[in-house]
C-alpha cells in the first residue's frame, strides 16, 4: 500500500451512520462486492454511487459503522471504489471488520467538520497527516498500530494468518 493517497472526499457529518445505511439489509443476500457497491449508502445518499470514483474517500463523523455486525458494509464501500474511510471514530465492530478485510479505516477527530465535501484530500500514512487540498488545511489522524499496518499490508486477517503459518 502506498503511504500517500489522494482522492475525492465524500463527507457525511451526521453521527451514527449505521451498517444498514452503508449497505441496506435488503441486499445482504448478495456477497459480490461489485453488486453490493451499486447500493452503497443509497438510503442516506442516493447519488453516492454516481459520484464515487475508485480511490475516493468517505469522511464521516462520530461512531461510523454502528449497528449490526456485517462485513457487507466494508465490502460495499470497497466495491464502490472507496479507498478508505476517515471518521471521528468507529463502532468497534466496523473498525475490526475493516482491518480484518484489509480496508483502511482512520480516525481523525475533526475531519468531517473541516474537509470540503467533493474536494480533493491527501492522506500521508507515514506522517499521520490529512490535507484538504482545496483549502490547504491539515490535521493529524490517529496512527495505525503496527499490527493494523501488518493486517493491511497482508490484505486482511486471513491472508495475514496464512502468511504466519507458511
Amino acid at each position: 500500500m502506498s503511504t500517500v493517497l489522494e482522492g475525492t472526499a465524500h463527507v457525511y457529518t451526521r453521527p451514527h451512520i449505521n451498517t444498514d445505511e452503508i449497505i441496506p439489509a435488503r441486499y445482504l443476500n448478495v456477497s459480490d462486492e461489485a453488486t453490493m457497491a451499486k447500493h452503497a449508502m443509497e438510503d442516506i445518499d442516493p447519488e453516492f454511487v454516481k459520484r464515487v470514483k475508485p480511490g475516493d474517500f468517505v469522511v464521516a463523523g462520530e461512531n461510523f459503522g454502528c449497528g449490526s455486525s456485517r462485513e457487507h458494509a466494508v465490502w460495499a464501500l470497497r466495491g464502490a471504489g472507496i479507498h478508505a474511510v476517515i471518521a471521528k471514530n468507529y463502532a468497534r465492530i466496523f473498525f475490526r471488520n475493516a482491518l480484518n478485510n484489509g480496508f483502511l479505516a482512520l480516525e481523525c477527530d475533526s475531519a468531517a467538520e473541516i474537509v470540503t465535501n467533493g474536494g480533493r484530500i491527501r492522506i500521508d500514512l507515514s506522517e499521520g497527516v490529512l490535507t484538504d487540498l482545496t483549502t490547504g488545511k491539515t490535521m493529524h489522524f490517529t496512527p495505525l498500530t503496527p499490527f493494523a499496518k501488518d493486517l493491511l499490508a497482508a490484505g486482511g486477517l486471513l491472508q495475514w494468518a496464512l502468511k504466519q503459518t507458511a
